[in-house]
């Protein structure tokens, strides 16, 4: 076990006897790398209500070369040395930064464009989004190619000229495809195009990258990558424009700090991924921490929102003309109201217990249609 008191001393003592398990290690990556994250991201909350500080205010708080130590180095020092992310750190001005980001924090954007919704749906939210100050908005493809253009035209004319447009196709095509597909998108103005083929396709995102290169649109990766050696060659090798870190994908907040450093080194812009159960309440701070202690604020770092569940928490995440508020509840602000825990425990619950039989699981349709 750890003591709160030893992770304070040295994180990133507890995360190498995660990581580097002589029998658990050889899972490493995916599932392994999450369970790894759970404690440290657990740790690191008990750690900032220890000291009655939002997780983004604890993070700021640290010194320089106390960042540097929570990483490890072993296999990203050929893209990003220790000095390198220290001086990054010590250039900053976070006192500044810190006053402006004060009340409003990070810029957001929404998905709107959900593949089983109605153009007449996604226009009645996109127009709600837009009275509460939104001005950037995604769109999911992967459907026939006809119906994918005339989804993203009808976005764009919803939206205007003028505001933020980009879409998602979840991985669903090989590079072939995604070329095929990406071509026809050009002349709507996208911001980026996310995930077009597999998460850790990176020679594939490299190619794609050359062959649209001087497009309005960048290609946008990182929510499935699942450690930050495949956040390094993405980046590294020039294969995305924009880098969606998750705050519980890769092995928690030690793993998060090294690939915003590793963004900022190589100036791609950081949008967290928001799609999940309070994901958002934890992205805040990472967005925060980017912002303030990093690489500093723009418009091109977009952190998703989407209104998903926040019922389920204490301290639902707080929404001002399309920015998110400053995080003011302790650690993560990630304390589920009881009932909640109490309905979806498995296999207790009564979400569980009153599931309909033939409803086992989720279904998916395989092969895809053409």
């Amino acid at each position: 076990g750890s003591t709160l008191e030893e992770f304070t001393e040295d994180p990133l003592k507890l995360y190498c006897r995660l990581i580097d398990h002589h029998q658990l290690r050889w899972l490493h990556d995916g599932v392994f790398r999450m369970a790894c994250g759970a404690v440290l991201n657990a740790m690191w909350d008990l750690w900032a209500k220890s000291e009655r500080k939002p997780l983004w205010k604890l993070l700021v708080d640290l010194e320089p070369e106390f960042v540097v130590g929570c990483i490890d180095w072993r296999n990203l020092k050929d893209a990003l040395t220790p000095e390198e992310a220290l001086e990054i750190l010590k250039k900053t001005d976070k006192k500044t930064r810190e006053e402006e980001m004060s009340e409003v924090g990070p810029k957001a954007y929404c998905t709107a464009g959900w593949l089983g919704l109605s153009d007449e749906a996604i226009l009645a939210t996109v127009r709600k989004l837009q009275e509460t100050g939104f001005d950037s908005f995604k769109v999911k493809v992967g459907m026939e190619l006809g119906d994918d253009v005339a989804r993203i035209k009808f976005m764009r004319e919803a939206i205007g000229p003028d505001q933020s447009l980009m879409v998602d196709a979840n991985q669903y095509w090989g590079v072939g495809e995604a070329t095929e597909h990406v071509k026809h998108y050009e002349p709507y103005n996208l911001k980026w195009v996310e995930e077009p083929i597999a998460r850790d396709d990176v020679l594939g995102y490299v190619e794609l990258s050359e062959t649209f290169k001087g497009a309005s649109f960048d290609f946008a990766c990182g929510e499935h990558a699942a450690s930050p050696v495949i956040f390094k060659q993405l980046l590294k090798s020039g294969a995305i424009g924009y880098c969606q870190i998750d705050a519980v994908r890769v092995a928690g907040v030690n793993d998060v700090m090294a690939i915003i450093l590793m963004a900022a080194k190589y100036d791609v812009p950081v949008c967290p991924h928001g799609g999940g159960i309070a994901l958002c309440n934890m992205i805040q701070h990472f967005g925060m921490w980017d912002q303030i202690a990093v690489s500093g604020h723009s418009n091109t770092q977009l952190v998703e929102y989407i209104d998903f569940l926040q019922e389920a928490v204490k301290e639902p995440v707080r929404m001002k003309d399309g920015h998110y508020l400053t995080p003011r509840a302790l650690g993560w602000g990630l304390e589920f109201h009881e009932e909640f825990l109490v309905d979806h425990t498995f296999p207790s619950g009564k979400m569980w217990k009153d599931r309909p039989k033939h409803r086992s699981g989720t279904h998916f349709e395989w092969p895809p249609k053409e």
